[in-house]
């Protein structure tokens, strides 16, 4: 018994370390980048979620190299994420991007993903409780 309290400690220890980043992305790969912003999205504010969603695959779409792509967004809080997708946007938006054409603002683009989520759960007359559920394709 005397084993048990220090290993239960070190084990509490390590969750409690590990979790203490959760409001950050987590860049050792996209796949724990892309899980990282999953969980992130889903403790969000609601109408602070899509546009969090948006800037960060803006932001992927643009870097596509994984090294650079991770390097940039390691670490990264949804406020910051959201800054550089605001930022990614307005400088393809200015060098003529063809998909931010339609789009006076990202406010205006943020808004009308947001209405295609509120038509997309009209249509399918679901609740959405799912993080998987909970996602919209956008196509930039």
């Amino acid at each position: 018994m005397k084993y048990v309290s220090p290993l239960l400690l070190l084990v509490l220890s390590v969750l409690v370390i590990s979790c203490t980043s959760g409001n950050n992305i987590n860049g050792r790969s996209v796949k724990t980048a892309n899980r990282s912003v999953g969980m992130m999205k889903d403790r969000l504010p609601t109408e602070q979620r899509i546009e969090f969603e948006v800037s960060y695959w803006t932001v992927r779409d643009a870097i596509r190299n994984n090294k650079e792509f991770l390097d940039l967004v390691s670490g990264k809080s949804a406020e910051e994420m959201i800054v550089l997708g605001k930022q990614n946007f307005n400088q393809r938006k200015d060098s003529g991007f063809k998909g931010y054409e339609k789009y006076n603002s990202w406010e205006q683009m943020i808004a009308k993903f947001t209405q295609d989520r509120i038509d997309q759960r009209r249509q399918d007359g679901k609740s959405y409780n799912t993080n998987r559920d909970n996602n919209v394709l956008y196509s930039l």
